[in-house]
């Protein structure tokens, strides 16, 4: 009685559960997962490196893009747009309008050598970017790493062949210049598929231990570049000055002399002329002198008297000028 009270119940779910259902369930499971599977989307500062069971088939541009489902295919977005920054000697904790750093000391990589055997705590900066996405997914363990210990080791050598006063002053651009170069060509060396953007020398001072005395020297230099620079600043105020009066009496002389000896040549060739006309008419060229050296005199004397050699008394004032 039991048992037929039990086949009665059952009846109606082992009615449902057939193995054609079973079957219907299953292809849509499947077809489910191959429409689940089978799409994918690339962010439109991405690249997607496309893998066909684990090897590389092609790469897909931003947008809605098919592969085949259930694993065949896979899609990896790479961030080729985005710059990505790697700090050296110091840690950013939030950036911002105050920028908060992290107060931890960061001297095994900021603390180098330099050419002349001293040290300089140089912190830096090198943004990059993604430049090929399958060299940055498959050639190199891990990019970023790479890309730090490369970049530790060209600042090193770039450093060790300065002077502190040349990492310090005038050869900060210059060095992050030639670091982005070597940097740039380890990097492609060892395919990474990274490419660096700039590289920025954030901080460079001396350590901390010798910081104040160091401060001093540089003090003590300053003031010694303001007096040279005080000093040329006089003697190019005085010397121009004073060579350009010793030019201007030294052309004043010059003048003068070769007027003087030009009145003289004058003043001979006219005698000259003079004697030659005197040798022709004696009596006509005295009197002719004796006129022209009375009008020249003539004029700047004040009073004029008459003298008569046969009288007892000069005549009286002739008032010529009135």
């Amino acid at each position: 009685m039991q048992d037929l009270q039990d086949l009665i119940t059952q009846q109606p779910y082992t009615r449902l559960i057939t193995p054609k259902r079973i079957l219907f369930a299953v292809l849509g499971v499947i077809v489910f997962a191959c429409l689940a599977t089978s799409f994918y989307m690339v962010e439109a500062d991405e690249i997607a490196v496309v893998l066909m069971f684990g090897k590389s088939v092609r790469q897909a541009e931003p947008g809605l893009h098919f592969k085949l489902p259930l694993g065949i295919e896979r899609a990896i977005n790479v961030p080729v747009r985005k710059v990505f920054k790697e700090e050296f000697g110091f840690r950013t904790l939030r950036a911002g309008v105050r920028t908060q750093y992290d107060t931890r000391d960061y001297a095994d990589e900021s603390l180098l050598l330099t050419g002349d055997l001293s040290i300089a705590d140089v912190e830096w900066v090198v943004q990059y970017k993604v430049k090929d996405p399958k060299n940055f997914l498959f050639s190199v363990r891990n990019p970023r790493q790479a890309l730090r210990d490369l970049s530790e080791s060209v600042m090193s050598r770039i450093i060790g062949d300065r002077t502190v006063t040349e990492v310090l002053t005038v050869g900060r651009i210059e060095i992050a210049a030639e670091v982005e170069k070597h940097l740039q060509e380890l990097l492609d060396l060892y395919q990474t598929g990274l490419d660096v953007a700039t590289v920025t020398l954030q901080d460079v001072n001396p350590p901390e231990a010798v910081k104040s005395a160091f401060n001093a020297v540089n003090e003590a230099k300053q003031e010694k570049e303001r007096l040279i620079n005080e000093a040329w600043r006089d003697y190019n105020q005085s010397v121009p000055k004073a060579k350009g009066v010793a030019t201007q009496r030294i052309s004043e002389a010059q003048g003068y002399a070769l007027k003087r000896v030009n009145e003289a040549q004058g003043d001979a060739d006219r005698f000259k002329s003079i004697r030659t006309e005197y040798q022709k008419a004696k009596e006509v060229t005295r009197r002719r002198l004796y006129l022209e050296a009375m009008r020249e005199v003539l004029p700047q004397m004040k009073e004029i008297y008459v003298i008569d050699g046969k009288a007892n008394a000069p005549i009286p004032l002739l008032q010529l000028k009135e």
